[in-house]
């Protein structure tokens, strides 16, 4: 895909607090399709694998152990992961090493609202995960509206606006 073909649209939907001594980004997004189809991208390993930051080594609709390889152009990084919560279509919760990711799925009148809470640290990197998932999260809508554009993940994210939207999230979340 050529830079400046595809537009993530500008930064926003995303906030940090404080989480014990880490902190979780609340990253927000309304997506015009069900909750079911959402689930579906959210735990196949063929639909993560065309939208996501790694690929899974299963399904994560299963609780227990797996493994989610980070995806930098042909370099893959194994990351220990262990599914918690499959409440499908509304919960998922799984570790990604230190990392906890929960995406809740509520149902609405266009669709779905997503909410990944990112529990991480230190602090000053909630806009850089901001920023990845921006991307990630709008690839996922591109996707689901059956007008893929291809997965934008590591290097790659840097020709579609990463860091300006790193900028724009480091802003907004500072206040």
């Amino acid at each position: 895909m050529e830079k400046g073909s595809f537009d993530s649209g500008p930064p926003g939907g995303a906030r940090v607090v404080a989480d014990g001594d880490l902190w979780t980004l609340i990253f927000v997004r309304d997506l015009r399709h069900p909750p079911a189809e959402v689930w579906a991208a959210l735990t196949d390993p063929d639909r993560l694998d065309r939208w996501a930051p790694f690929s899974a080594a299963r399904d994560l609709s299963v609780t227990g152990d797996t493994t989610l390889a980070m995806v930098d152009g042909p370099e893959r990084t194994p990351v220990p992961a262990t599914v918690l919560r499959a409440e499908p279509p509304a919960l998922l919760e799984y570790t990604w090493g230190g990392d906890l990711l929960r995406w809740e799925l509520a149902g609405t009148a266009e669709g779905t609202r997503l909410t990944l809470r990112h529990r991480f640290a230190p602090r000053d990197e909630a806009p850089m995960y901001a920023a990845g998932w921006h991307l990630c999260a709008a690839v996922l809508a591109r996707l689901l509206a059956g007008d893929p554009v291809g997965v934008i993940r590591g290097r790659d994210a840097a020709a579609h606006g990463w860091a300006e939207l790193r900028a724009g999230y480091a802003e907004q979340l500072a206040r």
